[in-house]
């Protein structure tokens, strides 16, 4: 094949796969069978567009052979229940015969507004809470992403066949628990919205600080992320959770380029060359920001729009000593009383630890050494090792970093802390 058309279709199916899917899904109410017959549609242009041409707007003919075959498995589902006599199914038949006529003016241009409502769907279903939270970043990556299992695997630095078989998983609870492909009612909004945006961090997280592997950073998983809240900001405009995330991922990827040195190590916040911070993506983030503050008039801010604040004080600090550390732990108090999670708590200690004093973080990381839920998690020594070397008790620091270096899977992170025990 021509490496430009290849290059074209690969550039078209990333950018438009999301909406194709969803278009299909629209449909046929299968989120599964929408993916398989959107794959349908990019094999055909694989086999087409090299001979013919690439046609004038790839992503239309893409939504359209994929919407024709969403339209000739309705007929021909159709003939098979006439055939076999299923006639308890005439209301599902009228559905189908509803959707079908719906799509009778097949090059009319798809209404822009109906994509809208079925990528805001297909996100929600997605992301559905009924589904384990790895097969939904799995699933969530797949069909709007655009990913094949491979860049997945990668990114997660998992296998081929374990990522498929969360993405099947994810498909079968979909479907044995018959999610409705629907955006929730108001009533259940919140908690499915909570559901769609913890899937959108953790793939972004993933790209920030990797849990395990030989690199810190995964770029590729911090923009697809970053993407995906866009999208999802351009879909819910009214959503202040939203547009925190949004404001959240910008102020922190715009780091990126300074969180490694040359040889890829971390480099750690105060020590970070912030004239290498991306100022455009801060001004994205503080805008982001605003935009949810707005939102929320009278209402409480909730914990992404919390920890957006909490990155807007670092962005705005042009060294690490001029950060507002009071502002910082005033924030986490707010975080820790809205999401009292061990971790919301840990980070609150180190903000406490900056305003108040090593002694009085240590404090509260000593309490949290009974956490279960922080047992194998290697922050929680390597805090406790940085407040310890600050009070000089540097042997039980010495120890603190060695264990924390036990219990990271990431190889460069492991090295800091290594290096850190050495140093103590």
């Amino acid at each position: 094949m021509d490496p430009d058309v290849a290059a074209v279709i690969d550039r078209v199916w990333r950018a438009e796969s999301a909406r194709i899917v969803a278009g299909v899904a629209g449909v046929v109410r299968d989120v599964g069978l929408a993916e398989e017959l959107a794959n349908d549609a990019l094999v055909a242009a694989l086999e087409q567009w090299p001979a013919e041409g690439v046609p004038d707007n790839p992503g239309a003919w893409l939504m359209l052979a994929a919407r024709r075959r969403a339209v000739d498995r309705i007929r021909r589902d159709v003939r098979l229940r006439e055939r076999v006599g299923q006639l308890g199914h005439e209301a599902h038949q009228r559905q189908q015969a509803d959707a079908f006529n719906g799509l009778a003016d097949f090059d009319a241009a798809v209404d822009d507004d109906v994509l809208k409502d079925d990528l805001l769907r297909l996100i929600f279903v997605s992301c559905h809470p009924a589904v384990a939270a790895d097969a939904r970043v799995a699933l969530t990556l797949r069909v709007l992403g655009g990913l094949s299992t491979a860049e997945i695997a990668r990114g997660f630095l998992t296998s081929e066949p374990t990522v498929a078989q969360r993405i099947v998983r994810a498909k079968r609870t979909l479907a044995d628990k018959r999610i409705p492909f629907e955006v929730p009612e108001p009533a259940e909004r919140a908690t499915r919205l909570a559901s769609v945006l913890e899937v959108l961090y953790l793939i972004f997280n993933e790209g920030y600080s990797a849990t395990a592997g030989d690199d810190w950073l995964r770029p590729g998983l911090c923009e697809e992320g970053l993407r995906l809240a866009h999208l999802l900001a351009e879909l819910a405009p009214t959503e202040p959770e939203v547009f925190g995330l949004l404001a959240l991922m910008e102020i922190q990827g715009s780091r990126l380029a300074a969180r490694v040195d040359p040889a890829g190590a971390p480099i750690a916040l105060d020590d970070q060359d912030r004239g290498r911070w991306d100022q455009a993506m801060i001004r994205r983030g503080f805008a982001a920001l605003l935009h949810a503050e707005r939102l929320l008039a009278s209402t409480t801010a909730g914990p992404y729009v919390l920890q957006a604040a909490i990155a807007a004080c670092h962005a705005q600090a042009r060294t690490a000593g001029q950060t507002d550390w009071g502002r910082i732990a005033a924030l986490y108090d707010r975080l820790a009383t809205l999401a009292p999670t061990p971790v919301v708590e840990l980070n609150r200690a180190v903000a406490v630890a900056m305003s108040a004093g090593p002694a009085a973080g240590l404090e509260i990381v000593d309490r949290l050494a009974a956490e279960p839920a922080l047992r194998e998690y290697h922050l929680l020594p390597a805090v406790r090792a940085d407040l310890l070397g600050r009070l000089g008790r540097h042997e039980q620091a010495r120890a603190e970093f060695e264990r924390a270096a036990a219990l990271t899977a990431n190889a460069r992170e492991r090295a800091v802390l290594l290096d850190r025990a050495a140093r103590t």
